[in-house]
């Protein structure tokens, strides 16, 4: 019986809560329309170290480790008989520490011999291996065919 009369009382308490929420919801500051000699707010970070990018850059050209004439019998390698197509595949540049000339795609199980072609006509003869999703082509590979570091060839896979 006791809570009974604590109901109302409680009612009325909250219901004042709410007048006074309204009054602060009209205490606050309009915008500014005329002068002001109030500072803006402002912001401020800890300074960041930062270096020059080209510092530590490293070309594309020191990374390579295939010789000239690596490069040039790979090259010169054209078709032979008893090649198979595997398929055509559009190429990204793969990991440039990882040296030689290869091509790594899904097409192929174990490590292979083969050649791939691009839509310009140059081959050259890489070693194929094996991987999953996206086809990743060799920074020399790309190099002694003269593509952009950028690009994204689409080559004819040919396996030995």
């Amino acid at each position: 019986m006791r809570y009974l009369a604590l109901f109302p009382v409680l009612a009325i308490v909250l219901s004042g809560c709410a007048l006074f929420r309204q009054e602060a919801a009209d205490a606050r500051p309009g915008p500014v329309t005329g002068p002001s000699k109030a500072q803006p707010a402002t912001e401020t970070a800890p300074a960041v170290a930062t270096t020059v990018l080209g510092a530590r850059a490293v070309s594309a050209a020191a990374l390579d480790r295939t010789t000239p004439e690596e490069k040039a019998a790979a090259l010169s390698a054209r078709a032979t008989g008893g090649e198979r197509q595997l398929g055509r595949v559009v190429v990204a540049l793969g990991p440039p520490a990882e040296q030689g000339l290869w091509l790594s795609t899904a097409l192929v199980k174990e490590v292979t011999q083969g050649r791939i072609t691009t839509a310009d006509g140059k081959s050259i003869a890489v070693e194929l291996r094996p991987g999953t999703g996206a086809a990743l082509l060799s920074l020399a590979a790309y190099q002694a065919l003269g593509l952009p570091l950028t690009s994204l060839p689409e080559v004819t896979i040919f396996a030995r």
